[in-house]
């Protein structure tokens, strides 16, 4: 039978597997592609599961948004970090990872062919949802330190508008945006009566002495503000697939109706060590995160060393650089070569949306500090050899 077209071949293809190929085909690579931490969840979160093996109803499926125990937890630590108040104008729908919040978020609020505002450099999946939707990404690009650019996005708004993404810290730069900027893009959706859907999966990643904002903290921005979270980073989560989503009490039954189609109820053996999890004291992130930091600084003083053959821009959450290689190279042939000569793995940043010269986005979230030595020296060693030659 001939292959038949449909809406997702115009999807772009997720490039972590397709690095992962590369890779298990050069045995010894060193990756510094994907984006995942190298601890395991809190102990609390395992001790948890038999909470759930002890009621055998847990066996049935449970609510679409989510267990009440854990929907109670989650409104705690929002308030408590985010500054967040669930009440009568929000609610939070627990999900299969913040992907899916993201899904959620976008079938609920488009109809096709309606616009969703994204700032380059993108994060892949958010742009694939909106092309699933049958809607049409809006690119608007960032400035020279990949900080948003607060008048290019109102401008960008049409009638076909539905809402302005914004990833703090971000997916794939790793900057973190500030209060006032973020205040300035949420204003701005509550003028032009769109949403501020608002990726936050590194809130716990920032460093020297920058502070996590969530929008939704904002007075009078709960009507318009959809709120992202993921325990995949900070928590170790990733395979468990919990995230969640704050949004406005008006779009509940709509994200339910996506939920209930798609996934029924999130993984409830899941929730539980979720429940678990929000359980760990302070000492597990904080130390966690500390050793993150401290790989980051090793990172950074080594990519410094190619002051002039790349554009470093400093970024002070998540755990990414974002680089752009002063070559003409294309930058998935470039990857192709770091990995086939030189056994280490980066991004390449036309994934992100970043065509109009050669970026590489480098992830250290899952290193070790020697692993991460090794792998920066690797690719210092590996662009100094390739872009000279």
């Amino acid at each position: 039978m001939e292959s038949l077209t449909s809406r997702i071949h115009a999807v772009q293809s997720p490039i972590i597997p397709v690095v992962g190929e590369l890779i298990k085909n050069s045995p010894g690579t060193i990756s510094l592609g994907q984006g995942v931490v190298s601890y395991n969840p809190p102990p609390e979160a395992i001790e948890f599961l038999p909470k759930f093996l002890d009621e055998s109803t847990n066996n049935l499926y449970k609510s679409v948004e989510g267990i009440p125990q854990l929907l109670t937890a989650l409104a705690g630590k929002l308030q408590a970090f985010n500054g967040i108040e669930i009440n009568e104008e929000n609610c939070i729908i627990v999900t299969a990872g913040s992907n899916m919040g993201f899904m959620n978020a976008i079938l609920a609020i488009t109809n096709p062919g309606d616009e969703i505002i994204l700032n380059t450099p993108y994060y892949f999946n958010h742009e694939m949802a909106i092309a699933m939707a049958g809607c049409r990404p809006v690119l608007v690009a960032t400035d020279e330190n990949y900080q948003l650019r607060q008048e290019a996005i109102a401008q960008a708004i049409t009638p076909k508008t539905r809402a302005v993404v914004t990833i703090s810290p971000n997916n794939p730069t790793g900057v973190v945006y500030s209060e006032a900027v973020l205040r300035q893009v949420n204003q701005i959706c509550g003028d032009r009566n769109i949403y501020h859907i608002s990726d936050e999966a590194y809130e716990y990643f920032t460093y020297n002495g920058v502070k996590h904002i969530s929008p939704a903290a904002f007075s009078n921005s709960s009507e318009y503000t959809i709120s992202l979270y993921s325990l995949s980073k900070a928590y170790g989560f990733a395979s468990w697939r919990i995230g969640y989503m704050v949004i406005p009490k008006h779009l509940l039954i709509a994200v339910k109706k996506v939920q209930d189609t798609i996934l029924i109820c999130p993984p409830v053996i899941s929730q539980y060590a979720a429940l678990g999890a929000l359980q760990a004291k302070e000492e597990y992130l904080k130390s966690h995160i500390g050793a993150i930091a401290q790989v980051r600084q090793l990172v950074l003083d080594s990519l410094n060393r190619l002051q002039g053959l790349c554009s470093i821009i400093p970024a002070n959450g998540a755990f990414y650089f974002f680089l752009k290689v002063h070559t003409q190279m294309d930058a998935f042939e470039l990857v192709k070569r770091l990995i086939q000569e030189h056994k280490v793995a980066v991004i390449p940043g036309t994934t992100f949306g970043m065509d109009d010269g050669c970026y590489l986005r480098v992830a250290y979230g899952a290193l070790q500090k020697e692993t991460a030595k090794e792998g920066i020296e690797r690719l210092v060693q590996g662009l100094e050899t390739i872009v000279r030659s």
